[in-house]
């Protein structure tokens, strides 16, 4: 039976691998790593296929699903060399688009793209999707089925990947959360309660309103009750360029997608 085989173990194999397993995923996996190491690493925590031979690897493959840096993945996609069968392929390097992996491995290698959350190790992912054009109909229900296994799917426009990428992940969160947290800290609060308060002031309104139906604007006008304490706070941190700092740290993020795809 064909696998689908991870080219690559590093964290977000290992995240996916972990929210398959989660998920109860049935299908055989195998995973090729350059280093034997995270092999062995990957097959105990997941009890996952591993093998040392790229074409061994690619061979075995339903769905291939390339996990490496985006400057490593021409040089990858060289050494496979050309592929004389239909096959499904995945890119989850940030930046390298379409036309890229067409020229890497050509048809009959039809290529999607994905960028899956970290969170996904957790069954709490968000993975966007886009397609090549001519992509077969059953391998594109497959892939999305895969990635709705470990959170929501959203399958969107290859023009809006880059924004995607830079604007969902996980690292928003958890900046924040380390910022706000130290600020805790600094007005007094020991470290086990100003975590408390950062993580509640962060995750738990975003999840009510994710959850709820409530606008987002209404939520803001009832946590910052005009002339009140939260009121101030937001005004102080727009005076001080609270957006500009948000846009700014995107455009860079954008920019470095932008470098991704003229080195891949």
């Amino acid at each position: 039976m064909k696998a689908t085989v991870f080219l690559g173990g590093g964290r977000i194999t290992s995240a996916l691998l972990a929210g398959l397993q989660l998920a109860k995923y049935r299908h055989t996996i195998v995973v090729y790593d350059r280093h034997p190491h995270k092999l062995r690493q990957l097959k105990k925590l997941y009890g996952v296929a591993v093998e040392e031979d790229l074409h061994r690897a690619v061979a075995q493959a339903r769905l291939l699903i390339i996990a490496v840096r985006p400057s490593s993945v021409a040089g990858l996609l060289q050494e496979i060399g050309k592929l004389d069968r239909p096959l499904a392929a995945v890119s989850l390097a940030a930046g390298v688009p379409l036309h890229k992996l067409r020229t890497g491995l050509k048809p009959p290698v039809r290529w999607a793209r994905a960028m899956p959350s970290p969170a996904c190790r957790g069954g709490r992912g968000l993975t966007a999707l886009t397609f090549d054009r001519g992509f077969p109909a059953a391998a594109r229900r497959e892939i999305k089925g895969l990635f709705a296994r470990v959170g929501t799917v959203l399958e969107i426009p290859e023009k809006e990947f880059d924004a995607f990428t830079v604007t969902y992940s996980c690292s928003h969160g958890y900046h924040a959360l380390a910022v706000l947290a130290r600020s805790g800290r600094k007005l007094g609060l020991d470290d086990k309660t100003a975590m408390t308060a950062a993580a509640h002031a962060l995750a738990d309104g975003v999840l009510f309103w994710r959850v709820g139906d409530v606008p987002l604007n209404a939520l803001l006008r009832e946590a910052a009750t005009p002339g009140g304490i939260a009121a101030a706070v937001m005004a102080a941190m727009d005076r001080a360029g609270y957006q500009k700092i948000v846009e700014g740290g995107l455009a860079a993020g954008l920019k470095r997608a932008g470098r991704n795809a003229t080195r891949s």
